[in-house]
């Protein structure tokens, strides 16, 4: 595993690691964060920790999103089931095709376990056997942070390509505690 604020070889590619004090301090200086909830989130039963994020960065005047696919997770609404649960306003709740509108303007995506929704591969590499699955384009925001547990592939099966840009940085652990932590920091900010 890389360690925070490393970068580390996987191959011939570069994956960039951050710590939570990091992801806060880059949240808490955007104007716009959107949070892409996907299947480490629903395991992480940290639903209840990312909406206490989103009330701390919307108290810094931060304006938050969820941008959700429909079948993140594993079933078409789960996301927004989830979300629900932790009192999200429906409001904040962005539909794919309207998240990716927003993301050329968006300073932070804050990607939660949602592996294979947000994989470029899916729009640029045609021998890719998600090839044409409608994403969300997360790679068009100016920074991506991603949460997982470890560097593993998702449902699919294959290798996230997104990973590896100058623009993303790993936070690695359970995303329940990460979320924790990143809420810790934006509160001492």
């Amino acid at each position: 595993m890389v360690t925070a604020g490393a970068a580390g070889e996987i191959g011939d590619r570069t994956v960039r690691s951050t710590s939570a004090s990091d992801a806060a301090v880059q949240m808490a200086y955007a104007s716009q964060v959107a949070i892409v909830p996907g299947y480490g989130m629903a395991v992480a039963q940290a639903q209840h920790a990312v909406r206490e994020m989103t009330k701390a960065l919307e108290a810094k005047g931060i304006e938050v999103y969820f941008a959700i696919h429909p079948v993140a997770g594993r079933m078409p609404g789960h996301m927004n089931v989830l979300l629900a649960e932790a009192d999200v306003p429906y409001d904040e709740l962005k539909e794919m095709e309207d998240a990716n509108a927003l993301f050329p303007r968006t300073d932070v995506a804050l990607v939660i376990g949602a592996n294979d929704v947000t994989n470029p591969a899916a729009k640029d590499q045609p021998d890719s056997p998600i090839y044409g699955m409608p994403i969300l384009e997360v790679d068009e925001s100016r920074s991506v942070i991603v949460l997982k547990r470890s560097m593993s592939s998702g449902f699919a099966g294959i290798d996230n390509p997104l990973f590896y840009e100058d623009k993303t940085s790993m936070l690695f652990g359970d995303a329940k505690a990460s979320v924790q932590d990143i809420v810790a920091e934006l509160q001492a900010l």
